[in-house]
């Protein structure tokens, strides 16, 4: 499944907020934008718990909060770039400054697996999450994508 396919200039953006909280609640306006979120509190709610289980910041600056929910019917995505890196309770403990945000209906198992697959295949490699960073438009970041695809 391509991430690409997933993403439009609606959906991604530089990230103003510099907390947890804030930097969920920037990507979940920006999976708005998609027009597939039904239900906002649904969705923050489910992001929310699924934080409270474990943080989805991962290492190397990469942090990818998703949940499923009834809050979307088919896979939703956002991707948030922070120039000055967020506390994520990253692995690492490092500050998290590429973050895809995720939300999957709550039958969508294989799906949703496939598309954490390829953001872990795509984020291992440091040059892309370089350039990824280094973008300067949703349009640039969205080429960076389609490029390493």
């Amino acid at each position: 499944m391509r991430i690409s396919g997933l993403l439009s200039e609606k959906t991604i953006s530089r990230l103003t907020r510099t907390d947890k909280q804030g930097v969920i609640e920037e990507l979940l306006d920006l999976a708005m934008n998609s027009g597939q979120v039904h239900d906002r509190e649904e969705a923050l709610r489910a992001i929310l718990a699924r934080e409270a289980l474990m943080s989805t910041g991962l290492e190397k600056g990469i942090a990818v909060p998703h949940a499923k929910t009834r809050a979307v019917s088919e896979i939703t995505m956002a991707l948030g770039v922070s120039e000055g890196g967020v506390d994520f309770h990253s692995a690492d403990g490092k500050p998290s400054y590429i973050f895809f945000f995720l939300l999957a209906p709550e039958n969508a198992a294989g799906p949703n697996v496939q598309v954490l697959a390829q953001i872990a295949r795509l984020t291992h490699d440091r040059s892309f999450c370089e350039d990824l960073r280094k973008a300067e438009s949703p349009a640039g970041m969205l080429a960076v994508i389609n490029d390493a695809e």
